[in-house]
């Protein structure tokens, strides 16, 4: 059987430091790099980041929104990106968000996490609004295959706090009922341990829910352009244990391209001080 994604992510930080990159490539961003906004100043950008952060960092995450805006041209792109920075060693988490009923879900399992697919990544991150349980087919291909799941339990948009933050069953809220509900699916002998994590804004205080349980990955979004630096990632997530924490930077850092070298230079010098406060 495969290694699992907790434990392949474990190997990539004491590799490279725990730092995730985000690749978001922006009408905006596109432009400050003089890039064409279309599919080829796409892919220039995207060779552009496999470029700077292989070597510099153990992750990448790129935000799939920015590639379906060029529709069936877009995606090729991130079919490419998916395979080059894969044999750059990097690996990745494609930010898609996905979530549906169990059948529409086996579907989405086969395209993001299935060995045939051409966009099949290291993980993946999926939201659970129609119940947790829904995402088993995502869950049973990803561990299987030595992939992740990533569920999006408390964003840091103020958009998203009344709901993470409402009182589910028993009192606790909605983002802390589903950590520990994931903490639950990893705990079990039928899921390869790590195999499913949370997405948890860096930007956001603590909870009531013990991080350190969970089992799994945190992806942590908002170090940098959305305010969260260092030593609020060293704070928020002191319980976890070492190579469970993805800080992940997008705009922090690509604001320094298009040079792939200070790209690099940038990411392993973030990366060094997020490893020296994390432990």
């Amino acid at each position: 059987m495969a290694d699992s994604f907790g434990d392949r992510v474990a190997a990539a930080v004491r590799e490279s430091g725990p730092l995730c990159a985000g690749v978001d490539p922006s009408r905006a961003l596109l432009a400050a790099w003089g890039l064409n906004d279309d599919a080829e100043g796409l892919r220039a950008f995207c060779d552009l980041c496999v470029d700077g952060f292989s070597g510099s960092v153990g992750v990448i995450k790129p935000q799939v929104a920015f590639f379906e805006r060029h529709g069936s041209a877009g995606m090729a792109v991130l079919e490419h990106l998916v395979a080059s920075a894969s044999a750059a060693g990097l690996l990745v988490i494609v930010d898609a968000k996905r979530g549906d009923i169990e059948s529409t879900a086996e579907a989405y399992a086969d395209a993001w996490l299935g060995d045939a697919s051409p966009l099949a990544a290291d993980a993946v991150t999926v939201h659970a609004y129609l119940g947790l349980a829904a995402l088993a087919p995502l869950v049973r291909q990803a561990g299987a295959s030595g992939r992740g799941v990533l569920v999006v339990a408390r964003s840091s948009n103020p958009e998203g706090r009344a709901l993470q933050e409402a009182a589910a069953p028993g009192g606790v809220s909605v983002g802390d009922m589903l950590l520990g509900e994931i903490a639950a699916l990893n705990a079990s002998p039928d899921v390869p341990t790590g195999t499913v994590g949370a997405v948890i804004g860096a930007t956001l205080p603590s909870s009531g829910f013990v991080l350190g349980q969970l089992g799994g990955v945190i992806l942590a979004p908002g170090v940098g352009a959305q305010g969260a630096g260092p030593s609020d990632v060293a704070e928020r997530f002191s319980g976890c244990a070492p190579g469970t924490v993805l800080p992940s930077s997008s705009r922090g850092l690509l604001d320094h391209g298009p040079d792939p070298d200070e790209l690099g230079r940038r990411a392993r010098s973030l990366s060094r001080e997020l490893a020296a406060l994390m432990g």
